[in-house]
Order: structure tokens, then C-alpha cells, then sequence
């Protein structure tokens, strides 16, 4: 098997991380950040522009934004529900802006109080307005292996929303299994009936939750068919309020210690990114799911 020599990693703990966990202080997101731009990531999803009585762990993101020391080369991104949340963003100066459209007509409803035809109307909006800035915009297709209130979601379904948003100008996209339910064969699935729809490989990126531990065997599947850009979460922070049972992401740190060992560059220094999964554990008080935390890099020892 030839895997991609190299891999675009995204952390997303400080946003799809923390706002499952009890509110955290503005002093220790930005320090959480902070310590993730040193690792040689370079893309960061650091804040969400949503309303403080819709998701409170997200209160503030103007002043995390306002705060974090930006490191040259690294994209700091916000996820924005709404053109308000887009011009809220924008003025906090994000590099890039992050929208989100559920596969599925509950879950949309949930989390952003849509219905999917009129997110997809409002993303025409919403893009016009990132690109008005010069900022690009990525879309996010998420509940697109299943969903909790409406099971299986067709990967038809899923392609249609997602040429949708491409016609809406979207500059990247990438897709959420919200609720960990992908699995290798439904990573194929979905990538067939992309290609079928004229989107590549080169133009996704990937989103997996580990709620059923299929996270890093949905990464395999995803590098087999050429996919280079995967969300990770440090410490394995994450969940969706609005997706029940949707435990944590797929962990940094555990993903980076799996892509090295296969000789595939992501540019992320792996101690440095422990460090910070202490850091994180330390931040929301409990211990975190990653495996590297707590059973360490393994070290390579051949016999002589």
C-alpha cells in the first residue's frame, strides 16, 4: 500500500473540543492555544461565534481570538453558525470561517434551528460575506455516516449537500461523523459517491469521532483512497451537544503517533503536542481519553 507522504492535520480541541466540557476560562483557552501553535500544527480551529446561551463554553470567543498569539504559517479558524456569526468572526479577524450543514433535516434543526434547504441558501450569504473579506470559507458537511434521531443517512444525501455548498462557493470541505458511527466501509462508501458527484480526494477532509473506536481505522481507510486532511482533537476533547451518545474525536496525539510510524509527515513535533494533552487534561480537570497519554510513544527497537 502507498500511503500520502504527507498529511494536513487540524486541532480542533479548543472549539469542538471544549464546548462539550463545563465553561472554561478565557485565560485557559488562550493558553491551550498558545501551547498548540508551538507543535508545528498549522491549522487551528480556535473559537465559535455562536450565541453564549446556545453553547456557554463558547462565551468569549472574541477575546480568545483577541489574545492567542498568532504564529506565523498557522491558520486560526472560527465556526460560525449565521451571517452574524460570520461578521462577529470576521471582526475578530479569523483567517478562515467555517460553516456547517447537516446530511440530516433533525439534526440541522438541533443545532442551528434550519432546516438543510435554508442553510444551504444562507451559505450563499454567508460566503459572500467571508469572500467580501478575503477570508476563505470551509464547509462542513456534518452527520454524514449517520445520524442520532434518524440512523443511516444515505451517501447520496450527503454528496447533494455537499455539491450544494460547492455552488455556493465554498473553498474547502470537509465531512463530520458527528456521532461515530463510520466505519471503513462506510469511509468508502461516502468517497464513491463523492467521486461520482466530480469531488475528489484532493478536495476532502475528514472529521471522525472515536465513540465507537473506529477513528484511526476511518483515518486508514481515508489515507488507502488518498484523503490528506483529517480534524483531530488533543487529549481526545470533543462531542456534539446536539448528537447524543457523541463522545470525543479522534486524538492528536494518538493520530500523529500513527502517521509517523508510518513514515507520513505532518509537521507536528509529537512531544510537544503531549505536553499539551497534559496541558488539556489539566485544563478540564478529568482524564482524558488518548492512549499516548497515558501509555506513551512506542519506541522503535529492532534485535541485532
Amino acid at each position: 500500500m502507498r500511503w500520502p507522504s504527507a498529511v494536513e492535520v487540524r486541532e480542533v480541541g479548543p472549539r469542538d473540543g471544549l464546548q462539550n466540557e463545563d465553561p472554561v476560562p478565557v485565560d485557559a483557552r488562550v493558553r491551550l492555544i498558545d501551547a498548540l501553535s508551538g507543535t508545528g500544527l498549522r491549522r487551528i480551529e480556535a473559537a465559535s461565534f455562536v450565541r453564549a446561551d446556545a453553547i456557554p463554553p463558547m462565551a468569549g470567543s472574541d477575546e480568545v481570538m483577541a489574545r492567542i498569539e498568532r504564529h506565523p504559517g498557522v491558520v486560526y479558524s472560527a465556526l460560525v453558525p449565521n451571517p452574524k456569526g460570520a461578521e462577529l468572526a470576521l471582526a475578530a479577524k479569523a483567517d478562515e470561517l467555517e460553516l456547517v450543514v447537516s446530511a440530516s433535516e433533525t439534526h440541522n434543526q438541533k443545532n442551528v434551528k434550519r432546516s438543510v434547504a435554508e442553510s444551504l441558501v444562507g451559505a450563499h450569504e454567508l460566503v459572500e460575506l467571508a469572500h467580501g473579506a478575503d477570508t476563505p470559507v470551509e464547509a462542513i458537511v456534518s452527520t454524514a455516516f449517520g445520524c442520532p434521531y434518524e440512523g443511516d443517512v444515505a451517501p447520496e444525501r450527503v454528496a447533494q449537500v455537499a455539491g450544494h455548498l460547492v455552488d455556493a462557493g465554498a473553498d474547502r470541505l470537509s465531512f463530520g461523523d458527528t456521532t461515530g458511527m463510520a466505519t471503513p466501509a462506510r469511509v468508502h462508501g461516502l468517497l464513491d459517491e463523492l467521486e461520482r458527484a466530480g469531488i475528489g480526494a484532493d478536495r476532502v477532509g475528514l472529521h471522525f469521532h472515536n465513540t465507537r473506536g473506529t477513528a484511526l481505522a476511518n483515518v486508514l481507510a481515508g489515507l488507502e483512497r488518498g484523503v490528506t486532511r483529517y480534524d483531530a482533537s488533543i487529549g481526545g476533547l470533543g462531542g456534539c451537544p446536539y448528537a447524543p451518545g457523541a463522545s470525543g474525536n479522534a486524538v492528536t496525539e494518538d493520530l500523529v503517533h500513527m502517521l509517523h510510524d508510518m513514515d507520513i509527515e505532518t509537521g507536528i513535533d509529537l512531544d510537544a503536542l503531549l505536553q499539551c494533552s497534559h496541558l488539556a487534561q489539566d485544563i478540564v480537570g478529568r482524564e482524558l481519553p488518548s492512549a499516548l497519554l497515558h501509555a506513551g510513544p512506542r519506541t522503535r527497537k529492532y534485535a541485532s
